[in-house]
């Protein structure tokens, strides 16, 4: 029934716009926590395989309070999470949400996340159109697979 409602959607979206069918998710999962912890993350890689420009304008989840797109920078010698307005997504790229990156925060947890649980997370894109995830939850592991891959093509961000 899922992949039925899947493909109700999918079929829904690319008729609204091709442009959505640019933009794919791999390796998406949100990070475990501690039970009592009110905050995790989401992290991934966005594809864009079309050739324009998109963003990442927003996210939403049921299990928190809020969802945030965030940022790692460094102030004054610090490194300081930021909100950011939006993610860009450079045409023919791939962009890295990562741990001390380009992120998904998952503010107020409304119930703890254990390992292998399913959290559906909405990315929202500058065209209006969704794209409907179930990331798995996952233990944080060592990056070292992402630190051999591509560095996402990340611009600067506009605020």
């Amino acid at each position: 029934m899922q992949i039925l409602r899947l493909l109700i959607t999918v079929s829904i979206f690319a008729s609204c716009s091709a442009l959505a069918m640019d933009i794919q998710v791999h390796h998406a999962h949100v990070r475990a926590v501690p039970p009592t912890a009110a905050v995790t993350a989401a992290f991934m890689e966005i594809h864009n395989t079309g050739d324009k420009s998109r963003a990442l304008v927003s996210a939403n989840s049921a299990v928190a309070d809020a969802v945030e797109l965030h940022t790692h920078t460094k102030v004054e010698g610090v490194m300081q999470m930021r909100q950011v307005e939006q993610i860009d997504l450079p045409a023919d790229s791939i962009t890295l949400l990562q741990p001390g990156g380009l992120h998904i925060m998952l503010i107020g947890l409304k119930k703890p996340l254990k390992v292998d649980d399913k959290v559906l997370v909405s990315l929202k894109l500058d065209d209006g159109s969704l794209i409907e995830l179930n990331l798995p939850v996952r233990k944080l592991e060592p990056s070292s697979h992402m630190k051999g891959r591509m560095k996402g093509h990340i611009k600067g961000h506009h605020h």
